[in-house]
């Protein structure tokens, strides 16, 4: 299956916020890297049946400018539930950096069950 997510995804690594809870601290998600995954969820198609086996997936990544990291992470965790059951499945990756598309920043995906 492909589609197209339109955004620019956030590096997972570069989008937590250290805060507390009491004396304790914690690091939980960036207000960007939230709204990217609600915005994801807005887009993505849901499939009627989740891949339940190991898939490939194939990402370009097209970024509003060189700054930022080539980094999927966060598109695998946001296909939970919406294409896959957990991005355990996933056991290939192509990850590709598409350019700079300033107006344009998108993600387009590909996924495929591997044959057995």
């Amino acid at each position: 299956m492909q589609f197209t997510i339109l955004g620019q995804p956030c590096s997972k690594a570069n989008s937590r916020r250290l805060v507390r809870f009491g004396n304790k601290p914690a690091f939980i998600k960036s207000a960007k890297a939230l709204q990217y995954e609600k915005d994801f969820a807005a887009q993505c198609p849901k499939r009627s049946e989740l891949f339940e086996r190991d898939v490939s997936v194939t990402i370009t990544i097209y970024y509003q400018s060189r700054r930022p990291d080539l980094d999927e992470s966060v598109i695998l965790d946001c296909m939970q539930d919406y294409i896959y059951k957990n991005d355990r499945q996933v056991k290939e990756k192509h990850i590709f950096w598409g350019g700079v598309d300033k107006k344009n920043p998108r993600a387009d995906i590909e996924v495929e069950e591997i044959d057995e």
